[in-house]
């Protein structure tokens, strides 16, 4: 493959997706050289094993600042320009022109590297330890290491950190995620639509051969996908989209261990949070990070990386150098381009020593999505001047600032398809609860926290909470905002209890942190259900797996949602 330079200057492969959080760069970095690769190379792990790694380097005798990029997706295809989830290393054709080496490396048991796929597992975190001390000693390397990429490449930056390699100076972590089993099950509720698709077609992929994914057939595809029209297309490309392409990967062959393993384990095996997950919770070492740190995320992550972009921030420990950038829609597109100015001026200061501009005001920017695309700044997440505003869940289906005096029950049926027959015309118990404000007078800004609190009743001992919180325009039209689940019988993930029938109880559940204005004209609204797998479709398509328990389940006055709004 032909690599030359990206960017977004003319004459440059063109870059989708934003590219600062607005800030002005100085004493960037520019594009001076050529790109030497090589590729398939072993690297030594402490254990005896290798890792394979391609790496990128200038053409140049002089010694360079490295980029590593871990994590199971085939390294081959991470300059493929395929518009899919596995395509998160960044772009080798915009570092390594302005002076860096990009370091492409599969975690083991992946895509020819030695070892058994550990799923995320501690010894992950001594691998890219040894990987980063590695480049650090090679003749190109001037001893400086920094580590980029989303997603799965984000984790392997915070499992590095947390270890404190000497030569690590700093990682550029956006779309993370801290706690695995919250990925794979949001509070209790198996993330099916996800979680397994992900575990066959990262199978399927790491049991491709080397000579295909460096094949003629690959690379008449990656000329194609890389030409300018055909890329273009792809800025409008998310998660939801990364998604649906996964469909016909996981139908093809994969090799039952450890794959099918990992399915068992994860979907039989492992249903609470016990040791399995916790060894590979990575949220009480974030504080171990002495490293500066870079975090981000687009608000409409809220299945996947959103939680654990807040859930890192709150745990860095104090006086760790940290930026934020919460991005507005399709701020993150595959493959993954965006933000890449910003890690440029984010590297160049830490690993160059440039004065860039990268650390001068407030920590936190965001896009208030639903207001415009100007970026906002803060000294902190939630901003300071965010507060909570309480709205009651009226018997009549409003969202109110003010309780009702003689508000009522409100009831809605888990029924799952096996008893879908039970509900007739004389039984005509709805499957969801919706509440809903009056049109707003005035422009209402959410920044920060979301909570619902239900006094509720269940008939069956179990049961799924499914949250939505919605914008509603005076055209009907409806955006979802943020999302909260729960399973009622796992509310400590730890052990199984199930709930007394027909005695209340309070439930306590938590969305994900967001950003939004809702217009004077529109309404806010709360979607209540125990079952996504039809109906109105979540948030990127995540859909979980059912609880298969029949329950008639009554929301009860003076259940309470709780907003921070800007003051």
């Amino acid at each position: 493959m032909k690599l030359g330079v990206a960017g977004m200057e003319p004459g440059q492969r063109t870059l989708n997706g934003p590219q600062t959080s607005g800030r002005t760069y100085r004493n960037l970095s520019e594009p001076a050289y050529t790109i030497v690769q090589e590729i398939d190379v072993a690297v030594p792990m402490r254990d005896g094993i290798a890792l394979l790694a391609d790496v990128f380097r200038p053409d140049s005798d002089a010694k360079f600042p490295a980029l590593i990029a871990a994590s199971p997706y085939p390294r081959q295809i991470e300059n493929s320009g395929a518009p899919m989830g596995f395509v998160e290393a960044g772009a080798t054709d915009f570092f390594v022109p302005r002076g860096y080496v990009h370091v492409i490396a599969n975690v083991r048991g992946t895509a020819g590297s030695g070892g058994e796929y550990s799923f995320f597992g501690p010894v992950d975190r001594t691998d890219v330890y040894d990987l980063i001390e590695w480049a650090a000693a090679q003749p190109w390397c001037d001893g400086t290491v920094g580590m980029l990429g989303i997603s799965a490449f984000a984790i392997a930056q915070i499992q590095a950190a947390v270890e404190n390699p000497p030569h690590l100076k700093c990682i550029f972590p956006m779309a993370v995620t801290t706690d695995i089993y919250e990925a794979a099950y949001h509070h209790g509720l198996l993330s099916k639509t996800f979680m397994l698709a992900w575990i066959r077609a990262v199978g399927v992929f790491s049991g491709l051969s080397d000579t295909f994914l460096r094949g003629k057939i690959v690379g008449l595809l990656e000329d194609v996908l890389r030409s300018p029209k055909v890329h273009a297309h792809f800025a409008h490309r998310n998660g939801e989209a990364a998604l649906a392409l996964m469909g016909p990967i996981v139908q093809g062959h994969h090799n039952p261990h450890p794959w099918d393993d990992l399915l068992n384990a994860v979907v039989f095996d492992h249903q609470t949070k016990d040791a399995f997950w916790q060894e590979r919770d990575l949220t009480s070492l974030v504080s171990k990070i002495r490293v500066p740190v870079y975090l981000g995320c687009d608000w409409e992550n809220v299945p996947m990386h959103l939680p654990g972009t807040f859930t890192a921030l709150d745990n860095i420990a104090e006086g760790v150098p940290v930026r934020v950038a919460m991005l507005g829609s399709f701020g993150m597109t595959w493959p993954w381009e965006s933000m890449h100015v910003e890690a440029l001026g984010w590297f160049d200061h830490w690993l160059k020593g440039r004065d860039t501009g990268i650390m001068e005001g407030p920590p936190v920017r965001y896009i208030l999505p639903g207001a415009d695309d100007v970026w906002r700044e803060s000294p902190s997440w939630p901003p300071p001047e965010s507060n909570a505003q309480v709205f009651f869940l009226r018997g009549d289906g409003t969202l109110s600032p003010q309780s009702g005096p003689h508000d009522t029950d409100r009831v809605y049926d888990h029924l799952p398809e096996a008893l879908a027959s039970v509900r007739t015309p004389q039984n005509a118990v709805p499957a969801s609860l919706a509440w809903t404000t009056a049109p707003l007078a005035n422009d209402l800004d959410l920044a920060g926290k979301v909570r619902l609190r239900l006094n509720a009743t269940i008939s069956g001992g179990d049961t799924s909470w499914i949250v939505a919180l919605q914008d509603v325009a005076p055209d009907g039209t409806v955006v979802d905002v943020t999302a909260g689940w729960q399973r009622a019988a796992l509310r400590d993930l730890k052990t199984f209890e199930p709930a007394q029938p027909d005695i209340p109880q309070h439930y306590e559940i938590a969305l994900v942190d967001n950003a939004r204005r809702f217009k004077a004209g529109h309404s806010i609204r709360v979607l209540l259900r125990s079952d996504d797998t039809a109906g109105p479709e979540p948030i990127m398509g995540f859909r979980h797996a059912p609880i298969g328990i029949a329950s008639r389940n009554v929301i009860h006055a003076g259940s309470q949602l709780s907003i921070d709004c800007m003051s």
